[in-house]
């Protein structure tokens, strides 16, 4: 628990380091270039589809039906960019995870072992193709999990477990990985990885927790349709910088536990070795072999 807090208390503070902000930038760049860029492209075309499909909906349709007789007006139109942000709000959630560990993360592990670690040495047990594999086969993994899981959501308190659960899960496959690329063999990292499971696991299901605050933007509703050059790139920043934090957060943590299970491992070897045990003869009187007799 203390290297968690630790790790946390220290995450926190170098979000505001000015290197990573301006790092922080990058991937808003390109998210945003990305976004505006298809949405110009697709979002008619989207939006169009969503709204035939909902106006071929018979269940919406006879509830809008009887809400007319109340005066309610149609709101299939002021559903339908509702429910494409909800459909492309995966995608945005895993760009941006994925950029901030391919842009941001080396510079960011870097960083931390410079200012915090720099006795520690670099093993090099993650290569770059292997971080790339690692995250994509998680990705598609997670997806996966967020589809097969969509039936469920529509039950009121999984709702609000599931998503978090499998963006956590995602979140600390990821960053866990490309924290201990640089420094960690490939057998301490699967040590460390199995060692601290749970707490890893919970780490980025808080991480996922914060994730889900650019959606409050969505939830606005009409003002953020007509707020959207402009909730856009805030709601993006807002991703980045919670992946940011997550990343900093298993760095500070697992370098941590690199160097106290280095650290211990060396105490170990360096202890002496017990004298053998004394043997007995045939008669049963105890003979004490020492390294003086054997020589």
């Amino acid at each position: 628990m203390r290297w968690l807090v630790d790790a946390l208390w220290r995450a926190v503070a170098y979000c505001f380091h000015p290197r990573v902000v301006a790092l922080s930038v990058l991937p808003l760049v390109l998210m945003v270039a990305a976004s505006f860029a298809l949405g110009y492209l697709f979002w008619d075309a989207a939006v169009g589809a969503v709204l035939r499909w909902l106006d071929g909906w018979e269940p919406l349709t006879v509830v809008m039906q009887g809400l007319a007789t109340f005066g309610v007006a149609d709101v299939k139109p002021f559903l339908a960019p509702l429910f494409v942000l909800v459909l492309v709000t995966p995608v945005i959630v895993v760009l941006a995870l994925l950029l901030v560990a391919l842009l941001m993360t080396p510079t960011m592990v870097d960083l931390v072992a410079q200012r915090r670690f720099p006795a520690l040495e670099r093993l090099r047990g993650g290569s770059f193709l292997g971080s790339v594999g690692w995250s994509l086969w998680s990705t598609l993994l997670a997806l996966l999990a967020l589809l097969v899981s969509l039936p469920f959501w529509w039950i009121p308190p999984l709702i609000l477990i599931l998503p978090p659960l499998i963006w956590g899960w995602l979140t600390y496959r990821v960053f866990a990985f490309d924290a201990l690329a640089e420094h960690a063999s490939a057998a301490e990292r699967r040590e460390l990885l199995a060692r601290h499971r749970w707490t890893l696991l919970a780490m980025g299901v808080l991480c996922g927790y914060l994730g889900a605050a650019p959606s409050l933007l969505w939830a606005s509703g009409a003002v953020f349709i007509a707020l959207a050059p402009l909730l856009v790139p805030l709601a993006v920043w807002i991703y980045a910088l919670v992946f940011a934090f997550a990343s900093l957060w298993f760095t500070h943590y697992l370098l941590a536990a690199l160097e106290a299970l280095r650290r211990d491992r060396d105490r170990v070897e360096a202890m002496p070795a017990a004298p053998p045990p004394p043997l007995a003869s045939s008669s049963g009187e105890v003979i004490d072999v020492t390294a003086r007799d054997i020589s």
